[in-house]
């Protein structure tokens, strides 16, 4: 009998508690956790950039380098194809394509590298202080990881940021996410701002 009443206790707790629904997006919702996402960093062309600039458009943001040899052109790619399978709501959407290695990837290679993707891709670079404060904001961490010959490469983060229109919310979808689902939550971020 006390196990029993020690049952029906439980049960009746857990009906009292709230419901957490299940979240309309397919990536993560990691707004709580970057809430101060900031920077400022000059495009290919030499012209700064913040967040702010894009306001009215979702901005879909990765941090990668242009020496990358898997990740980064494949997450690129599979941006260019979001890109397609948007249509005209592409128009609503900034890619941004923020390098942490500031060091090769110059303002001339950044531009010939991102636009061979999509020519609306953006790249955006700084020095290393400004790079590694854009980076922090949004939890990316990157290390150096050197060869025998002198050359590295940078193991990175490598989720891609999604932001709404007015900069909220921030979703993160993991490496990989089939471009289908991210199409979703970028048109649900659009729809939103409506």
């Amino acid at each position: 009998m006390r196990n029993m009443i020690l049952i029906l206790f439980v049960l009746l707790l857990g009906a009292c508690s709230e419901k957490e629904l299940p979240s309309p997006y397919h990536a993560i919702d990691v707004s709580w956790q970057h809430a101060h996402t900031a920077f400022l960093l000059d495009d290919f062309n030499g012209k700064p950039h913040s967040l702010l600039d894009f306001r009215g458009k979702v901005v879909v943001l990765f941090f990668g380098y242009t020496h990358c040899p898997e990740v980064c052109p494949t997450t690129l790619a599979d941006l260019a194809q979001v890109m397609r399978l948007l249509g005209r709501d592409a128009s609503r959407v900034q890619v941004l394509f923020v390098t942490l290695d500031p060091e090769r990837d110059t303002p001339a290679l950044l531009a010939k590298y991102v636009t061979s993707f999509d020519s609306s891709f953006l790249g955006l670079y700084g020095d290393a202080q400004s790079t590694a404060q854009a980076a922090k904001s949004f939890g990316v961490n990157y290390t150096k990881q050197y060869d025998k010959r002198g050359g590295y490469t940078l193991d990175h983060t490598d989720g891609i940021y999604l932001l709404g229109t007015r900069g909220e919310p921030l979703l993160l979808s993991p490496y990989g996410q089939p471009a289908e689902l991210l199409v979703q939550d970028i048109r649900l971020l659009l729809s939103i701002s409506q």
